[in-house]
């Protein structure tokens, strides 16, 4: 066979196997759209709690190298909570200094600074556990609830108060997370608020009409400290410290011991969403690096950490796409490289003065239903992104799924060869990334 020969055999062979994969996840996506916009009902108004006593917060913020934004998030914090009973506990590291000293600069009988006893960074979750530990230790006050926050946090201000409804029916609550758009970064910043506009309105609130368990997203959730208390169990730890993604699996645990865990979108009196806001990365290296992370955590390591669930069909196939990143990934990788050889066949063939080799009507088929279904996700991310962030970008949702392809390919692959060194022995490490604080009036 020639190389021009080879070259249409592999256009081919990797075409037929990119395609089948992208049909799967393709109607995958599809049923999961359905089931959302059958079950979606407009954002409840925010309710009145006249009379009714107020539950008492903690709010956990675990801090490694977070110099930069603790400080002004903290004192942002301390200003938009409409809610009179909350500590704030910041989690930090001997060998961390500066994070410690920029806490110390936020003067308030609210904000407590912990110093955990290890050197870090460890892991979001070990430091979480410090958190905990120095919260159950303080016999003066106990909290009703915890509430889980990042350094970069941007808070709502009702945030305390819809927690405080839901929590009365539930025991683990998590509320939306909006990412911001930077303007001048908004290829890779925008990419997460797709994402996010898609989990936040669509994901979660199929999987809450199917009965699935409901993960947690990190930030914006609010546990109830007798579920936590549980939840730690004879190590008297409730986050799992050698884990990547602690938040996700906390909210699995939940549920398999018959929990209630609620996904709660509420408008405020302004019509606003009441979610926590922040900055995500905005280079192509650190969004690689914080969803290596999530990828690694969920898809990979989550097989052998959580299992696949309760025997209902809806828990197992809400665990099939939770893992499904690799996958997705090696598709749409082989999809380019598909029409990269596809390309290259077509020019030696023009070149030689013949025509390529047609496709089978079967492939032909399928790269037919396809398109309607890349149409169709597209549609669906512009118009919910769009309900988010506004018509404009909703547009640019649109050429911003090349990016969101870009950056899974490069974070499957590092998750991949972080997993393999995890099984080789190497510890759980905090891969964070460098973060921001929005400028506020």
């Amino acid at each position: 066979m020639t190389a021009l020969g080879l070259i249409d055999r592999g256009a081919v062979e990797t075409t037929i196997f990119a395609a089948a994969v992208l049909f799967v996840l393709g109607l995958d996506d599809v049923l999961l759209d359905l089931i959302a916009a059958s079950v979606r009902r407009a954002d409840a108004p925010v309710l009145t709690l006249a009379g009714v006593r107020h539950l008492r917060f903690a709010v956990l913020i675990p801090a490694w190298q977070e110099e930069q934004v603790i400080g002004a998030m903290l004192r942002a914090t301390l200003a938009r909570y409409d809610h009179p009973c909350y500590r704030l506990y910041v989690g930090c590291y001997p060998n961390d200094p500066a994070t410690a000293d920029a806490v110390r600069t936020v003067d308030d009988p609210r904000v407590r600074l912990v110093v955990g006893d290890q050197d870090g960074p460890t892991t979001k979750a070990d430091c979480l556990n410090q958190l905990w530990q120095a919260l159950t230790a303080e016999a003066a006050w106990r909290p009703d609830a915890v509430v889980l926050h990042d350094a970069e946090d941007m808070v709502h201000p009702l945030e305390l108060r819809v927690a405080e409804q839901a929590l009365r029916s539930a025991v683990l609550v998590q509320l939306p997370v909006l990412p911001l758009i930077d303007p001048a970064r908004h290829w890779v910043t925008g990419h997460y608020a797709d994402e996010f506009a898609e989990t936040h309105a669509r994901d979660l609130v199929a999987r809450a009409a199917l009965g699935a368990a409901l993960p947690l997203a990190g930030v914006g959730c609010a546990i109830r400290h007798d579920a936590l208390e549980r939840l730690a169990g004879v190590t008297g730890l409730p986050f799992a410290a050698d884990s990547l993604t602690e938040d996700y699996e906390l909210g699995l645990r939940a549920a398999s011991l018959g929990m209630a865990v609620r996904f709660v979108r509420q408008r405020d009196p302004g019509g606003g969403l009441i979610a926590t806001r922040a900055y995500f990365p905005d280079t192509l290296t650190h969004a690689v690096r914080q969803k290596a992370r999530w990828i690694g955590g969920i898809a990979l390591a989550g097989w052998d950490r959580t299992g696949w669930g309760a025997p209902r069909a809806a828990e197992r196939w809400m665990r099939w796409r939770d893992r499904r990143a690799p996958l997705a990934a090696t598709a749409v990788a082989t999809a380019y490289l598909a029409a990269t050889l596809a390309a290259v066949g077509l020019l030696g063939h023009h070149w030689r003065g013949d025509s390529p080799p047609a496709a089978g009507h079967g492939l032909r088929a399928l790269l037919a239903v396809n398109a309607v279904l890349l149409g169709w996700r597209l549609i669906a991310r512009a118009r919910l992104t769009a309900a988010a962030y506004g018509w404009r970008e909703g547009l640019r949702a649109l050429p911003r799924i090349a990016v969101a392809n870009a950056v899974l390919i490069l974070s499957a692959g590092r998750a991949l060869r972080l997993h393999v060194a995890a099984l080789r022995g190497a510890p759980p490490r905090w891969d964070k990334t460098a973060h921001r604080f929005p400028d506020l009036p």
